[in-house]
């Protein structure tokens, strides 16, 4: 009986596993709109900070949609949303046009602290022309939302950053 016990509970413990889902909220006003956007640098004046922040997720640098810092260690890009402030969701845009492997490692950080030092929300792990990545952050409280490359020599761009309340639950897409 013993014998059969076991595999018994790994299933069900893998089964209710496979039940729990991931919730995030992507609903309500994008904060990021109000924000006031800022980067490390600036490669080419096409691609400056405020891009990231226009509602355009056309996710083409010639288009000015995009931002493109340097080549800089641990490059970063930052929206202060003016206070601390309940988020939900973060959604990262990634350009479409070229080079969109860059942005593979980099985390998105949520607090109040305006260096790079905040609470991670979560790490963009996948890369794809034009990939759009919804990142989860329940109870995660901050006056600046960052994406940062850590630790890496590398050339940051991405094309557009939304960053939505908490709220009303519903499963991340």
């Amino acid at each position: 009986m013993m014998g059969h016990l076991l595999p018994s509970l790994l299933f069900l413990g893998a089964l209710g596993a496979a039940l729990v889902e991931s919730y995030c909220v992507e609903k309500g006003k994008n904060l990021a709109l109000e924000g006031k956007a800022s980067q490390i640098s600036v490669y080419h004046v096409n691609g400056n900070a405020l891009n990231a922040i226009d509602g355009n997720r056309d996710g083409v640098y010639r288009m000015k949609s995009c931002i493109l810092t340097r080549s800089e260690i641990s490059p970063w890009w930052r929206v202060d949303l003016h206070e601390p402030r309940r988020i939900g969701a973060v959604v990262v845009t990634n350009r479409k046009d070229c080079c969109w492997n860059r942005l593979i490692g980099a985390q998105v950080l949520i607090g109040n602290a305006t260096r790079n030092q905040n609470p991670v929300c979560g790490t963009i792990t996948e890369a794809e022309p034009g990939l759009v990545t919804r990142l989860c952050c329940p109870g995660m409280v901050g006056r600046y939302v960052s994406i940062v490359i850590p630790d890496r020599e590398e050339i940051l761009n991405l094309c557009e950053v939304e960053i939505y309340p908490e709220g009303e639950e519903k499963p991340c897409e």
